[in-house]
């Protein structure tokens, strides 16, 4: 890993080796990074089709719960599954598969996990779509009857995403084991151009155009799921069922389980926030779920682009490091990544509370999406945006324990942030509407934002309490740069702030894409200089690390 300052190389105890990491850190982070880049725009784009289509209105919200529901198991099982059990215990598999016995016990457990895995998804999704009009009574009142008939034919359609995209998963926990990144990285790209192209040629022609998005979802998630297969093929590994026996019985499925366990509680509670949130949501009233929905997908294009593309990157390399107790150059590690988010998601965070209108205006000011619901978006991203680094952190943070297989810690985070997120939610909700303030959403919103600060305070404390790291340099070293580049922002925001209000007259009484979109790129540009030439003056490393990677030096 290449190391930030002078002071921190010196605690290298190999430097070419260091060096070598940080390259490839980069490197992986470089090729990742644009196709996940790709991928969120797409998502976006898929997200502005939604709102052309679908708006704020009863379909809006049906269609959110009912594709929701799959999500939340997916969230809850396969993805967190793979990067936090899989994985590592794929690794550990192949550092012992040298031999050809290896090599079949590693070929055993695949199939063993791939067993267990389709199993376990066929059978909640026969499930979930049996009691699917149960299900959706948590979420709507009685009053809400259009939203909620068409929300149970919409998670029948849907459900079975769930039982495609685990197996999709596995398939990236495989390929991601052996350092192969771009090829799961492209296949979201699929999944959105399938849903867009779906949503546009079949909306007339299914009912309602959320019917022909849901058929999208279905058809998409399966494409990524085969997409992978021939690269998984390729690199010597089969994909078949074994007996129920042998895949619950198999060490390294149990290992799984073993280490799914106390994740999978933390996860739930995380995913209950979710749920409790998005009741609340659609029994507060028509469209307060959507905007929340429409909030949430640009905070994740940043977070897809930044904490999720390197919190995959490091995983492989931390688990590594832990393993072989190389503990300088884990914390090395980690500290930089966090440096690395720190410096993506304050900036942002400072120029989408000044243009944040005119952001929502420009990816959904369209079709259904009218101003009521630029005005109820725009409340909730802002509310929503304040956090956005507390949960970048938290990204990045998480992935340090569960390379050391410690799943328990984030666990009770994560347990913790659901009990604060969903007493601050309904607490919220109550003092809008008991004195009929209508800002629901943004006491939602802002209940996310508060308890994703109180889980990245107790994300530290927890890893402090493992004494072969030096917290003081992790902790101090976070907040010093945390500081600086609040700091930054502040400097860089009063231009734009001041040029706002003269570069909207300038290109009012246009298209969106011209009297919000060209104001948004100029100041942004103009901020992005500012940044800039911030970090140049103070000579801050990362702009040296990527100088260097721009003259193509290690």
């Amino acid at each position: 890993m290449k190391i930030d300052n002078e002071n921190q190389n010196k605690t290298v105890e190999n430097p070419e080796n260091g060096n070598k990491k940080g390259h490839s850190l980069v490197s992986k982070g470089f090729t990742l990074s644009l196709l996940t880049l790709a991928s969120r725009v797409l998502g976006l784009i898929r997200e502005m089709t939604k709102a052309k289509f679908l708006g704020t209105g009863h379909l809006g919200d049906a269609f959110g719960i009912a594709f929701q529901i799959p999500n939340f198991f997916r969230r809850l099982f396969a993805e967190n599954s793979v990067s936090v059990a899989f994985i590592p215990t794929f690794k550990d598999y192949l550092e012992d598969s040298n031999d050809e016995e290896g090599k079949k016990r590693t070929q055993e457990f695949v199939a063993s996990t791939f067993t267990l895995v389709t199993f376990l998804t066929v059978l909640l999704v026969t499930i979930g779509m049996i009691f699917a009009p149960l299900i959706l009574k948590i979420f709507f009142k009685d009053e809400a009857a259009a939203s909620g008939s068409e929300a149970v034919i919409l998670t029948r359609i849907m459900f079975p995403y769930l039982v495609v995209i685990s197996i999709a998963a596995l398939l990236q926990g495989i390929l991601n084991g052996l350092k192969i990144f771009s090829i799961s990285g492209f296949t979201p790209i699929l999944f959105n151009s399938i849903v867009i192209i779906f949503t546009y040629l079949f909306h007339n022609k299914m009912g309602n155009p959320a019917r022909a998005m849901a058929v999208g979802v279905i058809t998409g998630g399966t494409v990524q799921m085969l997409f992978q297969l021939p690269f998984v093929f390729k690199n010597n590994w089969k994909i078949y069922f074994v007996s129920l026996k042998k895949a619950f019985t198999n060490p390294g499925t149990r290992n799984v389980l073993r280490l799914i366990g106390p994740t999978v509680i933390g996860m739930a509670a995380y995913q209950l926030n979710d749920i409790i949130s998005s009741a609340l949501a659609t029994r507060a009233g028509v469209g307060i779920y959507s905007s929340l929905s429409y909030s949430l997908r640009l905070q994740e294009l940043i977070l897809g682009i930044c904490a999720v593309t390197i919190g995959t990157v490091i995983l492989p390399d931390l688990t590594g490091l832990a393993k072989h107790q190389e503990w300088d150059n884990f914390s090395n590690l980690l500290l930089q990544s966090v440096k690395i988010m720190t410096f993506i998601s304050i900036p942002i965070t400072f120029y989408s509370l000044i243009y944040g209108e005119n952001i929502i205006t420009l990816v959904y000011g369209t079709g259904r999406f009218d101003e009521n619901s630029i005005r109820t978006t725009t409340q909730v991203f802002t509310a929503h945006i304040i956090g956005l680094y507390f949960i970048a952190i938290n990204r990045i943070v998480s992935q340090s324990f569960y390379a050391q297989q410690d799943s328990k810690r984030p666990a009770i985070a994560g347990l913790v942030n659901c009990t604060t997120n969903i007493l601050l939610a309904w607490l919220f909700v109550f003092l809008s509407q008991k004195f009929n303030l209508n800002l629901e959403g943004p006491g939602i919103a802002f209940a996310l934002t508060l308890a994703s600060a109180v889980n990245t305070i107790l994300l530290f404390i927890f890893l402090g309490s493992k004494k072969h790291f030096n917290m003081k340099k992790i902790a101090g070293g976070t907040l010093a740069y945390t500081l600086k580049m609040i700091i930054f922002s502040v400097i860089a925001s009063v231009p734009v702030y001041f040029m706002r209000n003269p570069l909207l007259k300038v290109f009012e009484g246009h298209n969106r894409f011209i009297s919000h979109g060209l104001p948004v790129a100029i100041s942004a540009l103009v901020f992005g200089i500012a940044g800039v030439l911030l970090m140049v003056i103070t000579k801050d490393p990362l702009i040296k690390i990527a100088l260097n990677k721009v003259r193509g030096r290690k």
